[in-house]
């Protein structure tokens, strides 16, 4: 089984990436897949993606998804550089 969101969504969000796993949790709004011994937890709007009321736990199946930003926090660039200087010698 392959789950896909639209194709206006990925244009919009950029580069999209695929995964094949295991199902191991599936309600009406999340996915949990396991690949390599790692879960990976997907959120999924039922009314877009297809198939996704016949999500079974055991099923292997193939996610296209991509990664997008919720939070950004950072500080200001420092303007100057600290240069190492190499400690004398003895």
């Amino acid at each position: 089984m392959i789950l896909a969101m639209s194709t206006l969504v990925f244009a919009a969000a950029g580069k999209t990436y695929e995964m094949t796993g295991t199902i191991v949790a599936a309600t009406g709004t999340t996915l949990a897949v396991e690949k390599g011994g790692e879960k990976y937890e997907f959120a999924i709007d039922p009314a877009s993606i297809k198939g996704s009321a016949e999500l079974k736990v055991g099923s292997t199946v193939t996610v296209t998804y991509v990664m997008s930003a919720t939070k950004i926090e950072g500080g200001a660039v420092s303007s100057s550089k600290e240069e190492t200087k190499p400690s004398p010698s003895p």
